[in-house]
């Protein structure tokens, strides 16, 4: 029986929520520039902008080589500053028969966010790791992005 899990993490970063939230929503292109090491390409599928119910094909690495994946922008909820993907096609969902990831960017005491990253999947079979791979994708993206913000 396949089994249905949740994993999240949480990272502290100095961008406010809205400055993050915004770049990240208006701007994944540049991850490609950002994160050479982590984003191979990058493509809305049908071109335009990000926005709910588009497609994103994405090239990655989460460490265990070169991944592909067909993705749909669920939800973009400009209020709490989150991003839901959904995803359709590629590498994972040859071990998670379905999966989900969740960005939100969360307004902190000190000026800053923390950047909350939730995966939901199904495992296609019990031996099947969680994707913690995915979840440590979204921390370095987080101190990452944070890090390019500060600079601009």
């Amino acid at each position: 029986m396949a089994k249905i899990g949740k994993l999240e993490s949480q990272t502290q970063i100095n961008a406010s929520a809205d400055k993050f939230f915004g770049f990240f929503k208006n701007n994944m292109t540049k991850f490609v520039q950002i994160f050479p090491q982590n984003f191979k390409g990058f493509q809305v599928v049908g071109g335009g902008e990000i926005r709910a119910a588009c497609e994103i094909y994405w090239k990655y690495d989460i460490g265990s080589g070169v991944l592909t994946a067909k993705l749909k922008v669920q939800a973009i909820d400009d209020e709490n500053r989150s991003i839901t993907f959904i995803f359709l096609e590629g590498d994972a969902l040859k071990v998670y028969k379905s999966f989900k990831a969740k960005m939100q960017a969360n307004k902190a005491g000190n000026g800053g966010c923390t950047v909350k990253w939730t995966m939901e999947f199904e495992k296609a079979n019990e031996n099947v790791p969680d994707p913690k791979g995915y979840t440590e994708l979204g921390e370095k993206v987080s101190r990452g992005l944070d890090a390019y913000l500060a600079g601009t």
